[in-house]
């Protein structure tokens, strides 16, 4: 027997096997933010941006003090992008197709918020100064104009024990961040001096 025949390929096989959604999760999902909406993403200082365009798919991680994303409205996010990588994925993608989700965390907490929506990149002075941090600008801010909005239940975060204490894992477990770029690169950079000007470059370039 093929592989191929226990795929599920059309949207009756897929409802067939899941069934009906629960009550709530139909019933928590709105086309703006309410007031009891807001407070979870001004608790949360991380938020996975997803984006898609010709080139591909991109999930970029956001993170800042609690309530860095501003809720301008009820219909209207707006995101700080601060210094980065400068490899733009998820923005170039933003410029050829403006839909996107987005995934709030906020630790110790299980339930996750969900937004998905349309955005655009903004520079407009007035926007950028309401970001600012120790006098220092966003490169630009992302407005998400919301089509829908709902919570999550916390089963994937019980069942991976994200915020427990024992799972934590020692980071000098894992191969550093020099270690991974001097293999990956074939040698031509990282390696320990990367590593040991790592936490000052990084002090550097938050903000």
């Amino acid at each position: 027997m093929s592989a191929n025949e226990h795929l599920i390929t059309t949207v009756e096989q897929l409802e067939a096997l899941y069934g009906q959604p629960f009550g709530p999760s139909i019933a928590k999902e709105l086309d703006y933010i309410a007031p009891i909406y807001r407070k979870l993403i001004e608790a949360a200082p991380f938020v996975a941006l997803a984006t898609g365009g010709p080139d591909g798919l991109d999930c970029s991680p956001k993170g800042d003090a609690p309530g860095f994303v501003h809720v301008l409205d009820e219909k209207t996010l707006a995101l700080p992008d601060r210094p980065g990588n400068n490899r733009i994925d998820g923005f170039r993608n933003i410029l050829k197709d403006p839909r996107v989700a987005l995934l709030f965390l906020i630790p110790g907490v299980g339930e996750t918020f969900r937004v998905n929506g349309r955005a655009s990149i903004s520079i407009e002075p007035e926007l950028m100064q309401r970001f600012a941090v120790n006098g220092k600008l966003p490169r630009s801010v992302l407005i998400v104009h919301v089509d829908t909005c709902f919570f999550h239940c916390s089963k994937a975060v019980v069942r991976s024990k994200l915020w427990d204490e024992a799972s934590k894992i020692d980071r000098k477990s894992l191969p550093s961040t020099g270690a991974i770029i001097a293999e990956v690169s074939q040698g031509k950079m990282g390696g320990d001096e990367y590593d040991r000007a790592a936490p000052e470059r990084i002090k550097s370039m938050l903000y």
